[in-house]
């Protein structure tokens, strides 16, 4: 089985599989659900109950030059009705610099997500208009079955991206940070 197969094998068998649809029905323009859902699921699936990181929630990335925080608003609105137990972030990508100051502006979604912090919530899923899996791979998918927290090139000297890979290796001893 290939990385592709074996993480969508391991994300559909999960809450991501459940409310991956749902994002889907939303329409929001070159929207992907990226970040520590993907992450800590596929290290709880491999590290199992040695693992103690959970789903704290789904963060979905968007880009839409003329949307604003009313739009990322009301989208979350939708899936906290559909899903009462589980908390969503919403960001459009093309406004994020804005409202976050000392940010580079991104051109679209996928610049947004590959200057995540680690390699292993650079990582990106969709549905497609027909209902099938799309994945957004930019580091690959080595670090996340390998368990490691490597930083994304933007953060090798982010202090941010070694606090958040300790807090990953307290909760999960199994994975290596580089």
């Amino acid at each position: 089985m290939n990385g592709i197969d074996r993480l969508q094998n391991i994300l559909s068998n999960s809450p991501i599989g459940d409310v991956l649809p749902a994002i889907s029905q939303l329409n929001l323009p070159d929207w992907w659900l990226a970040g520590g859902a993907l992450r800590n699921t596929v290290w709880r699936s491999i590290f199992g109950e040695n693992c103690k990181l959970f789903i704290n929630d789904f963060d979905i990335a968007f880009f839409d030059e003329n949307g604003d925080r009313d739009q990322e608003l009301a989208a979350k609105a939708v899936l906290n009705h559909l899903f009462p137990d589980y908390l969503f972030d919403i960001k459009n990508q093309a406004s994020f610099a804005r409202w976050r100051s000392g940010r580079k502006i991104y051109t679209n979604t996928e610049d947004g997500i590959k200057n995540w912090l680690h390699t292993t919530a650079a990582i990106g899923v969709r549905l497609d208009s027909q209902g099938e899996w799309e994945f957004f791979t930019p580091y690959g998918l080595d670090d996340l079955f390998n368990g490691i927290i490597r930083p994304t090139p933007t953060n090798i000297d982010n202090p941010d991206a070694q606090r958040k890979a300790d807090s990953f290796l307290q909760k999960c001893p199994c994975l290596r940070s580089l």
